[in-house]
């Protein structure tokens, strides 16, 4: 499986420890398998990294964009990551990559809504890797600086996403 991490520097050997605890998927390094997603969300004068998984004996856990899904982030989010996988796949929660910090599953509405509302946007997918095993058998490939990004585009979506989210905050609300 090829995956791709964007960030600021080549990482030839990732460390597990380094990223936040009670990120969607829990502790772990993470990427995309989704080329184009990794390059438009780049930020300027990021590098993207390219590498390989080999996937066998591993235990990869693939989630939907379902309630399953959204109980294991809420979970993570608190740092109660129950689920013994290698490698965790799956839906972004786009409350991250959009600016709105989480809030939709902070535990401040009711489970129901905050799963309609992270259903709203595009559906892009994240890798977790999570044990050391499966880190010994992701390989590096490459790395490619990025110097200028297409931030219409980034940035078009983003506002698509934040009146779609106030649209559906608003309906929320007035069933209360």
């Amino acid at each position: 499986m090829k995956l791709y991490h964007t960030g600021k520097m080549i990482i030839r050997d990732p460390d597990l420890t380094r990223g936040r605890k009670n990120a969607d998927f829990g502790q772990g390094f993470y990427l995309t398998p989704d080329m184009e997603f990794a390059y438009r969300w780049a930020g300027t004068d990021a590098v993207v990294n390219e590498y390989e998984l080999e996937e066998e004996g591993l235990q990869i856990h693939r989630f939907s964009r379902d309630e399953d899904w959204f109980d294991y982030i809420f979970h993570n989010r608190r740092v109660r990551d129950g689920l013994e996988a290698d490698v965790v796949i799956g839906p972004i929660a786009n409350d991250t990559i959009f600016e709105t910090l989480g809030i939709l599953s902070s535990g401040f509405l009711k489970a129901e809504d905050a799963l309609k509302l992270l259903m709203i946007g595009p559906e892009y997918t994240q890798a977790a890797i999570k044990t050391e095993r499966a880190l010994k058998q992701l390989n590096w490939k490459g790395a490619e600086k990025i110097t200028r990004l297409d931030e219409g585009r980034r940035r078009a979506e983003q506002d698509a996403y934040q009146t779609a989210l106030a649209e559906a905050f608003q309906e929320i609300a007035g069933k209360e």
